[in-house]
This record gives structure tokens, C-alpha cells and sequence, in this order.
């Protein structure tokens, strides 16, 4: 008997000890990414399950991935992104090393600037007391600012498709200003990029998200002085319309 209880208390024993080793980890993702994931739905932006990185490589299948943990794991991306907290728990705990992608354009646009030039652009923006809303800082050198989104105008024809400016899959072309709206997204943080990079706020989603416009001179300005001359703004992705 005395063996068999032994046996018992062994594997009690070793069952305590695997509980203790996954405690930390399980608290500490609890508060951290997945707190994160829901104070962004918490302020309207929605959600949706994204690649990660895969030491240098994206843990997509595609070869010579274009943008390596930087996009949605589904095509039904845009119908997907969602703010339900349930939902979001879910894919935050069954898929534990995902990123996530905001989609641009329901709630919020995103203006996508530089480093330097953000970090100029926001101190002015600070300075003069002009409300700024979330920014996220990309350590592969851009800073994003998230805003209202430009609205939804009655007739279809006036939206702003992102084709017109700035696609993820051809942001090298714009090298200035990206403006990303209808069609688009970005990663929120917390997100892994390749080479133990990351995306992270600077300023956090509970401020409440400004109207684009209100922000867009400061922007654009920083931006031709970093990018190339005041006077040739061809390095900033300026507003479209069809």
C-alpha cells in the first residue's frame, strides 16, 4: 500500500511540477499580449489572425515570402476582422505564436511614416497641443499612426481604395507617407517581426483615435524634409480619388 501511495504521490508530485512550469508562462502571456490584443478591440479595432515569424523565414508555406509575418493567415481577412472579445481570446490562445492584422478602413485608417520623421512629426504634433491618437513604433523604421478612418461616403464611387496609395504588398514604392485605408491593414502590436524585430506602441490604443486631417500636414511635411526635397512630395503617397 505504502508503495502504491508512493506511486501516487510521485505522479501528484510530477503533475504539480508541470502545472508550476506552465503557470508563469500562461500568466504572463494573460498579461501581456493577449491584454494588449483586447484593449486594441476594446478601442473598435478589428482583429484577425496573422503569420509569424519562423526564425528569418514567414510560417506561411509560400516561398520567398514577400512580407514574412506581416500578413493575415486567411484570404477572408477583411469579413474575418473582428472586435468580439471571445473571438479574439480564442485565436490568441489556440494560436499562441500568431500575430495579428488590424484591417484599415472600417474604423480607422493608418498614416505610415518614416522613423525619423514620425518621431519629428510627433514631437511638433505634442508641442502644439494638437491631439494625436495611437502610434505604433516598427523596428524595421516606421511609425504608425492610427486615426479615424476618412468615412463612408454615400456614393460608392468616392471611396478611397488603397490601391490608389498604398498596398502592403507594394509598400516599397511609396517610401514617404503610406496611407493605409480601405483594403489594407497593418500589424498591431504586440507583434514579432523576422530577425527578433517587433511592433510596439508608443502611444497606446485608449487614446482616442483623431481625424486624419488634423495630423496629415505635420506628417507629409516631416516627411518630404526627411525623404527629399520640401518641394517634391513624389516620396509621399498623397489623398486619390478615382
Amino acid at each position: 500500500m505504502s508503495a502504491e501511495f508512493g506511486g501516487r504521490t510521485g505522479r501528484q508530485g510530477r503533475l504539480s511540477q508541470w502545472l508550476r512550469g506552465r503557470r508563469p508562462k500562461q500568466a504572463a502571456d494573460e498579461g501581456g499580449r493577449e491584454t494588449l490584443l483586447l484593449a486594441a478591440a476594446a478601442a473598435g479595432l478589428p482583429l484577425a489572425p496573422a503569420a509569424h515569424p519562423a526564425g528569418y523565414r514567414c510560417s506561411c508555406d509560400r516561398v520567398g515570402c514577400p512580407t514574412p509575418a506581416r500578413h493575415p493567415v486567411s484570404f477572408a481577412w477583411q469579413t474575418q476582422s473582428t472586435t468580439d472579445r471571445a473571438q479574439i481570446e480564442r485565436w490568441a490562445r489556440h494560436q499562441p505564436q500568431a500575430n495579428f492584422i488590424t484591417a484599415t478602413g472600417m474604423v480607422h485608417d493608418v498614416l505610415d511614416v518614416p522613423l525619423d520623421a514620425g518621431r519629428e512629426a510627433l514631437t511638433r504634433l505634442l508641442d502644439a497641443g494638437i491631439e494625436v491618437g495611437p502610434v505604433a513604433e516598427s523596428d524595421d523604421g516606421r511609425l504608425l499612426f492610427f486615426t479615424l478612418t476618412r468615412g463612408t461616403p454615400e456614393d460608392e464611387d468616392e471611396w478611397w481604395p488603397c490601391e490608389l496609395d498604398c498596398h502592403p504588398e507594394t509598400m516599397d514604392e511609396h517610401p514617404g507617407l503610406r496611407w493605409h485605408c480601405r483594403g489594407s491593414y497593418v500589424l498591431v502590436p504586440p507583434a514579432r517581426l523576422p530577425g527578433d524585430q517587433s511592433v510596439h506602441w508608443v502611444r497606446g490604443p485608449e487614446h482616442p483615435l483623431p481625424d486624419p486631417l488634423s495630423i496629415l500636414e505635420v506628417l507629409t511635411d516631416s516627411c518630404a524634409r526627411h525623404v527629399g526635397d520640401p518641394s517634391d512630395h513624389a516620396g509621399t503617397a498623397w489623398p486619390s480619388r478615382r
